[in-house]
């Protein structure tokens, strides 16, 4: 393949410094949602409600029967 010579020829300081211009742009993405809580806390939760529900009615039964010794 013929290499292809440019019209502009590169040009580097001799001395002083050389700097370059970055300008950062943004970049939009899609967001993401995050749940508020996870399903693992929400099934713990549950069983939790669930265990406190029949100690409560355990409790209730214990009131309600008479004790006979």
């Amino acid at each position: 393949m013929p290499e292809v010579k440019s019209m502009f020829r590169e040009v580097l300081p001799k001395q002083g410094q050389l700097s370059m211009e970055d300008v950062p742009t943004m970049v939009l993405c899609k967001p993401k949602l995050l749940p508020l809580k996870s399903v693992t806390l929400e099934k713990l939760e549950k069983m939790q409600q669930e265990a406190q529900e029949a100690i409560r009615l355990q409790e209730l039964a214990q009131k309600d029967r008479p004790e006979s010794l």
